[in-house]
């Protein structure tokens, strides 16, 4: 079998698995991406591609032990500890120091396997911040391809040779031991946002602290690792870190990446060097044949950052009341946290604010959007007055599907209004005195 790049037998078979299986490899080196299919293929007697294809529409659980074989997810707890402690010991700190006490840290583990270095990050953020500091304040995001992988990550379930690399300290702390070996502290576990994520496909994140992607890069070409490298440099913050395996280099003809320890291969964004428009267009979601991208994905993309970035307070509530959206203002205003989402608004902070089941049974009735004006909610800070504005999400055929609450802080407005009023007391008292020496002096002329 030949593994040129332009075998057109091959690119067939990945343009199936693209649009039947959902996993886009047409972004993958061909030499290595064909000496893995070949090795299933071995395992089933099948010796060329356009057989393969066969065997695949006739048999579409095969999906699964291919992409097994396909998608190589070795991982390791620590693995290059020398650069995990540097990481700890140099960029962390620096991470805090730059960020207000209450501000979160938005960190993102990219192709986080089966969740080894997921977990890694997690122990050395709690370990800096405190187990409570860290569940208030950190947003961690951890995201592969593979489901199967995402599935174990999030099981955070390993065999006792897998924990091998954590000191022992460690291990004990965050782990409960079981008859099969050890399980991540399920209260930091849950505070993990996983996700299926195609980084040469897929849409990226926004405003992330630090950016983990070590060892992933390898096994795509040139060109889609140079268009990854420019989503990593829109996703981090001015001041943020991206941190790759040892195996891998920047790609980049333009230098948007300079580097803070190349031992280590930790990175932040130059400062001397912007996107231009050929970049902004490779952070549009891509299609294998490289043809125009479907304009609904681009408003959707489009929709969902401009609820994320909003600079008013949004969150959406489900038709029982429980928290199903967040945006980052909402999260910082009323100290949410990521287990929060799927709880039931009256049991959060958030609850003392609003009722959403009595909005609920109101939209329902009406059908319309509504306001609530200068709800008082008091807190350890102070006094805060917000405006509401309660809008019904509904199906297309009318019936409600959940809502949306937008906050905007009227403290001021209030405050000023208090002024005014207090000023125009002030000002009749004064003028009735004026009236009342005005009519003594009257009366004595």
């Amino acid at each position: 079998m030949t593994t040129s790049d332009e075998n057109p037998d091959f690119e067939a078979l990945l343009h199936y698995l693209k649009q039947n299986c959902g996993c886009d490899l047409t972004g993958n080196k061909r030499d290595s991406l064909m000496r893995r299919f070949q090795r299933r293929m071995q395992q089933l007697g099948i010796e060329n591609y356009i057989s393969y294809l066969q065997y695949l529409k006739a048999d579409p659980q095969e999906c699964t032990p291919l992409l097994n074989t396909v998608l190589i997810n070795f991982s390791g707890f620590f693995r290059d500890r020398d650069a995990w402690d540097y990481l700890a010991n140099q960029i962390i700190p620096q991470i805090i120091t730059t960020k207000q006490p209450q501000e979160r840290i938005r960190v993102w583990s990219a192709g986080c396997a089966s969740g080894e270095e997921v977990y890694t990050l997690v122990m050395l953020l709690a370990e800096i911040l405190g187990i409570e500091q860290y569940l208030q304040r950190v947003q961690m995001f951890a995201t592969d391809v593979d489901k199967d992988a995402l599935k174990q990550a999030w099981q955070g379930s390993y065999k006792n040779n897998e924990v091998a690399g954590i000191p022992s300290q460690l291990l004990s702390k965050y782990f409960e031991q079981t008859e099969q070996g050890y399980v991540f502290c399920s209260q930091l576990r849950r505070s993990i946002i996983f996700g299926r994520h195609n980084l040469a496909v897929d849409a990226p994140m926004s405003k992330i602290d630090l950016l983990v992607c070590r060892n992933v890069l390898i096994y795509f070409q040139r060109e889609t690792q140079a268009s990854i490298f420019v989503r990593f440099h829109f996703v981090l913050t001015d001041k943020g870190f991206l941190f790759l395996g040892n195996s891998e280099s920047l790609t980049n003809q333009k230098q948007i990446f300079i580097p803070v320890s190349l031992k280590h291969r930790i990175f932040t964004k130059s400062k001397d060097q912007k996107l231009g428009l050929n970049e902004h267009l490779l952070l549009l979601p891509q299609t294998c044949d490289k043809k125009a991208v479907n304009p609904l994905d681009n408003y959707i993309h489009i929709w969902q950052k401009t609820f994320e970035i909003s600079p008013l307070a949004q969150i959406v509530v489900d038709r029982s009341g429980s928290l199903l959206l967040v945006n980052e203002r909402a999260f910082d205003l009323f100290r949410l946290q990521n287990n929060d989402i799927g709880a039931p608004v009256r049991d959060l902070e958030i609850g003392q604010v609003v009722n959403p089941l009595t909005l609920l049974r109101q939209l329902n009735h009406d059908r319309r959007p509504f306001s609530l004006k200068n709800i008082k909610w008091v807190t350890d800070n102070g006094t805060t007055y917000l405006d509401i504005h309660i809008t019904p999400i509904s199906y297309s055929s009318g019936k409600l599907l959940g809502t949306n609450l937008t906050f905007i802080d009227a403290t001021q407005y209030m405050y000023l209004k208090g002024e005014v009023e207090r000023l125009n007391s002030t000002l009749a008292r004064v003028t009735q005195e004026l009236q009342l020496t005005r009519e003594m002096l009257h009366s004595k002329l």
